[in-house]
């Protein structure tokens, strides 16, 4: 068969014969034949692939986005490739990103939850179209799950309860997410008129939250708590129960993020959820809507530090797109024994 013939069966022409298209099937199965991806980009211009930069892919929720990121370019036709930072300095943020525009890369996610990587990562100029996954609503390639409204949902939640001594065991305090949270829990405590108390800074394991609730314990002037994440809120309902107390009983617990688990804690978390698929879909599509699928890799070979800045259309969305949270009730939280 002619070369055209065979192209038009691995672009998946629909403009042939199902006959012709099994044969060459056939031939390419028997031969094992995959086509050339580095030789069909230098024909094309075109990589069809994305770049992930993440700063902590090792936590559930950068690593959960990172799934419905590459799952929503896939269902594109798209390829993604991951870098995870080894580093928060500005020799490694450009190495791994470097490395991501040597693969011809058409648009890029950063996954930045730190303030310092973040505020590193804006300093350069990028040359194709970007999305940033962070929460302060300062850029306009940024895209988020609204993290203030989510931690006012479990804040809001825990008062109409009745709960009113309700404390805040915050994330780092390097974190976008936690600041967000932190702020979202105090601005719902001042709404209400209920006194607050400074939030306690963890690190998001259950281990920090084990320890925390041990401590708050030895006074124990408080009927709720209100956690940054859900792994410290397990670690919290550990030290309550070590403690001979019982969840929601004594003491109500809220988290965030909805991990797999959270349902099958004892008792099931009540916890604010957030739409991964949705973020991995959004992030995508103001990639393709931003310029990544239309003009091809704008980045060529070129490097973090000398790229010529592309115009505003093939840079990013150009507004800040939050995505809206939902609190997950079950069985952690109840009103407070008075």
């Amino acid at each position: 068969m002619s070369y055209q013939t065979v192209s038009r069966v691995l672009n998946g022409s629909p403009n042939l014969r199902e006959e012709t298209k099994q044969r060459v099937q056939q031939v390419m199965d028997e031969l094992q034949y995959r086509p050339n991806r580095a030789a069909r980009m230098l024909v094309t211009s075109r990589s069809r692939t994305l770049g992930i930069l993440s700063a902590s892919s090792f936590q559930y929720g950068p690593a959960s986005s990172i799934t419905a990121i590459e799952k929503a370019a896939r269902a594109e036709g798209y390829f993604v490739n991951t870098v995870n930072l080894d580093g928060s300095d500005r020799e490694s943020i450009e190495r791994g990103l470097n490395h991501l525009l040597d693969q011809a890369i058409e648009g890029l996610v950063v996954i930045a939850p730190q303030v310092r990587v973040f505020k590193t990562f804006t300093e350069m100029n990028l040359s194709v179209p970007f999305v940033t996954l962070q929460s302060n609503g300062t850029s306009d390639h940024a895209l988020s799950v609204d993290q203030i409204a989510g931690a006012r949902l479990a804040t809001r939640h825990l008062i109409e309860l009745g709960h009113r001594n309700i404390y805040h065991l915050a994330g780092p305090q390097d974190w976008i997410e936690a600041e967000a949270r932190m702020h979202g829990f105090l601005t719902e405590m001042s709404e209400h008129d209920v006194a607050a108390t400074a939030p306690i800074l963890g690190d998001w394991t259950a281990e920090f939250g084990y320890f925390a609730g041990r401590e708050l314990l030895r006074v124990r002037d408080f009927t709720a708590i209100f956690s940054a994440n859900d792994q410290m809120a397990l670690g919290l309902m550990h030290a309550i129960r070590d403690a001979g107390l019982n969840v929601p009983g004594d003491i109500s617990i809220v988290g965030f993020d909805d991990i797999p688990e959270a349902r099958h804690f004892w008792p099931p978390l009540t916890t604010v959820k957030q739409d991964f698929a949705e973020i991995g879909r959004q992030a995508v599509a103001q990639l393709l809507r931003g310029g990544a699928a239309g003009s091809g890799p704008a980045a060529g070979g070129g490097t973090a530090a000398n790229a010529e800045p592309a115009d505003e259309a093939a840079r990013g969305a150009g507004h800040l797109e939050l995505i809206l949270p939902e609190l997950i009730v079950r069985d952690s939280s109840a009103p407070p024994r008075f």
